[in-house]
């Protein structure tokens, strides 16, 4: 044993801990110089696993002055996806090096740390940095950078899964790229971990953490086969509805989710949206009035310093509850959590795990989590979840190829701090896995653009943004260094206006479509409050406390999750059970099989209605079922896939039926299936014959079915954005929406007809198709529908598997005279009658 282990060894002793056997691998192969991947479940003591280690090798090069040794630098650079999870992490460091008697400062610097203390940090590196993908850049965007980076030993890119599959993965990646390439005089190669909880492709995470400049021989991926013991229990509604829609069961359950908030000494409640994280904290207040005071939120818009009180009154045991969004979902730890309540299903095995994990977050612990349904039929996929936990399945994480745009953004911030060669930057970013395959061709025409505008823009000054001499490109105006300082970053979202109160103090940020539709004097709830707007200033609302009752939520862009593919299979699994006992006729034993998951037999009135009007389909089957109404023909299609490939599915069908005879097509759709609905008989069986699965002639019938050339105009935004061509103002005079997504499309159109090559443009096509359609799992899904059995029925009424796709098709329309839960209730009455 080294003088560092033995010294780690006795401090676990003293703690009372016990070292698992994974953290004691992970010590060795640390020691021995590898790189590589932790993986290891939340609340299993990754954080002390990977930092010990560190410290234990410093120690084995120090054994004698260890304690003494004064200003080393920055030794070790931890990086993490969330602001909020660096004061928990340096809280612990801070106390162990503490502990360990090592003359060290544990420091961070995120986009909350103030320029004082950014200051300080320039003028003096403590030991340990925490800081965020987008902190880094901005680091490397400093005169002079390579000199905060001398004397690094370590890199630490913690919740890895989190960062994977996203752009600000791939700033990663050219953040390590480039101190990867930093040499020093002496100084040893970099040591390069990730930290990753349980995805389907740990093995390609790893490389794409490290990229291909590593020799694979001194790569090691690192698992920890501890079983994290999880208990999870469905609530179970009183009543089953056969006719259920989305939304609104899951505030009716708030009884039960108050009585396991009774039962429990600290409870999170994840939700899946800001909006319904402020509905249920709004609910509760209103119901529960004797919980305030010990319940708070937290979300990604409320005011760091809210979120900051709300985190450390976790700590301190303040709070007997939560309502919380993905916020909370990584590494933060809270001990005294004992309970997690999951409102919806999460869309995803990973991620409800993760939130799982919150509850019993320390070694040993178990956790306990209960599954909310917000409809009925949302309790198939609380089965499904907990069988694909039992089963060890988990999402992969796709890794971003030739994000074009992240890239331009990076060529721009080496050219701002000390200058850049092309030659050289070309090889080190062809080390990265996101840029392997990049071409010599497509590099210079991103060298083209930020010096001379490229093809169409030369005219414009504001693009010629960096200037060569000597070979070295490099920005000499002050003007663009500044704005590009400020607009660094890959994170886009609609332009935010801060909430303030008259008297002082600021609440966080609303996007700023949902403000523009109030006017003065309108009543909103936000933070949990309620608030009478004032006036709009300078990019901030000014508001004031209001004594209403009611008032509007705020909705914010995005929210809705896909059904992921791996809860997709699972799913089709357990409706399969239910299948083979009703088309056996044996649906009287749903109730007493011991075989069939609570949440299935729940289900029973529900599975009986839908195969007396229809059928529930076998894993072998296809339905598809027919209905007519008032409104038209309807179509309903089952493949189960998610809404994003049922979303791309509808309209590739739409069109190839038009094919065959012209019509129009109304489509709604959710995770389960979606409907066609035309004024005219729909030919499905000749469109069966000609190919409506067939996936000949795939991508094409995408891009005729659908508007290809708007969907890539809407993903352009944002890459332009990211990479530069726009600038969204300064801080408080942010440039309004409408004005970006006139230049943007400007861009875009001018693009279009005069540089058709154009690497954003073609960036923007792709990304239409591989994000927003998952033209991948598309292809997937048809390629399963063709092996199956089509099964066709017909009913004079919608079935229980329609019903909640026709609701979300009313949720679009304009109803003036009543609202949509009054609308579903007739609807509900009337196809209840025999």
């Amino acid at each position: 044993m080294t003088p560092g282990q033995q010294i780690i060894s006795d401090w676990f002793a003293a703690k009372q801990w016990q070292q698992f056997p994974f953290q004691k691998e992970m010590e060795k192969t640390f020691l021995k110089g590898y790189s590589g991947l932790l993986n290891a479940p939340t609340g299993s003591g990754k954080t002390f696993a990977m930092f010990l280690p560190f410290i234990s090798d410093y120690i084995n090069k120090h054994p004698y002055d260890y304690k003494d040794r004064k200003n080393n630098g920055l030794q070790l650079l931890w990086i993490t996806p969330l602001r909020a999870l660096t004061n928990d992490i340096r809280k612990a460091m801070q106390s162990v090096v503490d502990d360990l008697g090592l003359p060290w400062k544990v420091g961070s610097r995120t986009g909350d740390t103030s320029a004082k203390e950014k200051q300080e940090l320039r003028k003096k590196q403590p030991e340990i940095l925490l800081t965020t993908p987008e902190s880094l850049h901005l680091m490397i965007a400093q005169k002079e950078y390579p000199k905060l980076f001398e004397n690094l030993q370590a890199v630490v890119i913690d919740e890895w899964h989190e960062l994977l599959g996203s752009k600000r993965g791939v700033q990663v990646e050219l953040g390590l790229s480039r101190l990867k390439n930093l040499n020093f005089p002496g100084k040893p190669k970099l040591k390069i971990w990730g930290i990753s909880a349980t995805i389907g492709n740990l093995e390609q995470a790893a490389e794409v953490l490290l990229g291909n400049a590593f020799d694979p021989g001194q790569v090691r991926l690192v698992r920890a086969k501890q079983d994290k013991k999880i208990i999870i229990e469905s609530v179970i509604p009183a009543n089953i509805e056969e006719f259920s829609w989305a939304g609104h069961l899951g505030i009716k359950l708030l009884p039960q989710v108050m009585e396991i908030v009774a039962n429990s000494k600290t409870t999170l409640i994840f939700t899946n949206t800001r909006s319904q994280s402020e509905i249920w904290y709004m609910a509760i207040l209103d119901k529960y009035p004797e919980y305030a005071g010990v319940m708070a939120m937290h979300h990604g818009s409320l005011d760091n310093e809210l979120r900051n009180w709300v985190e450390n009154a976790l700590h301190n045991e303040m709070l007997r509850l939560v309502v919380c969004t993905s916020s909370l979902d990584l590494g933060v730890d809270f001990r005294p959590v004992d309970s997690v309540v999951q409102i919806g299903s999460p869309k995803g095995v990973a991620r409800f795990m993760q939130r799982a994990g919150r509850s019993g977050h320390h070694p040993g612990a178990t956790s306990k989590a209960w599954f909310v349904p917000t409809h009925s039929l949302e309790l198939l996929e609380g089965a499904a979840l907990k069988q694909a936990i039992a089963d060890d399945v988990f999402e992969s994480r796709d890794p971003i190829l030739l994000a074009m745009d992240v890239l331009m953004q990076y060529l721009v911030t080496l050219a701002v701090s000390d200058g850049f060669k092309p030659h050289e930057v070309f090889r080190e970013i062809k080390t990265t896995y996101c840029y392997a395959d990049m071409e010599a061709r497509d590099f210079g025409q991103m060298l083209d653009f930020i010096t001379k505008g490229g093809k169409t823009l030369s005219a414009y000054d504001e693009f010629l943004k960096v200037e060569i001499e000597n070979g070295v490109y490099k920005v000499n105006s002050r003007k663009v260094a500044m704005r590009h300082r400020l607009s660094m970053g890959t994170i886009v979202g609609d332009v935010s206006i801060r909430i303030r109160f008259l008297s002082g103090g600021y609440l966080g940020s609303i996007e700023e479509y949902f403000i523009t539709k109030l006017k003065i004097g309108d009543t909103f709830w936000f933070a949990g409050r309620s608030l009478e707007l004032v006036k709009i200033k300078d990019m901030t609302a000014f508001v004031r406390k209001s004594s209403k009752k009611k008032g509007i939520i705020p909705n914010w862009m995005g929210g809705r999750m896909p059904l992921s593919s791996q809860l997709s299979a699972k799913l089709r699994e357990k409706l399969n059970e239910v299948g083979v006992l009703i088309n056996k006729g044996m649906e009287g034993r749903m109730k007493t099989s011991k075989g069939l998951d609570v949440e299935v037999k729940a289900l029973k009135p529900l599975f009986e209605l839908q195969a007396k009007l229809s059928r529930v389909p076998l894993s072998s089957e296809f339905l598809i079922e027919k209905f007519h109404s008032r409104d038209g023909y309807h179509l309903f299609f089952y493949p189960f896939e998610g809404r994003l490939v049922h979303e791309g599915m509808a309209s590739l069908f739409a069109y190839r039926i038009s094919q065959i005879r012209r019509a129009n097509f109304s489509i709604a759709m959710n995770d389960y299936g979606f409907e066609l609905l035309t004024d005219d008989r729909i030919l499905l069986e000749e469109a069966l014959a000609n190919g409506l699965f067939s996936i000949d002639n795939l991508l094409e019938d995408i891009q005729r079915s659908l508007n290809a050339n708007e969907m890539a105009r809407r993903r352009f935004r944002d890459i332009a954005h990211i990479a530069g061509l726009v600038f969204t103002g300064f801080p408080g005079k942010a440039m309004k929406s409408k004005h970006l997504q006139a230049s943007t499309s400007l861009l875009f159109e001018v693009f279009n007809e005069y540089e058709s090559d154009n690497v954003l443009v073609r960036q923007a096509y792709h990304e239409a198709m591989q994000f927003q359609l998952e033209e991948f799992r598309l292809r997937a899904a048809l390629q399963r529908i063709q092996t199956l059995k089509v099964v066709i029925t017909e009913s004079k009424r919608p079935t229980p598997f329609a019903f909640p796709i026709l609701v979300d098709s009313l949720g679009r329309e304009k109803l003036i005279t009543e609202t949509l839960e009054e609308r579903v209730a007739k609807m509900t009455l009337m196809y209840n009658k025999d």
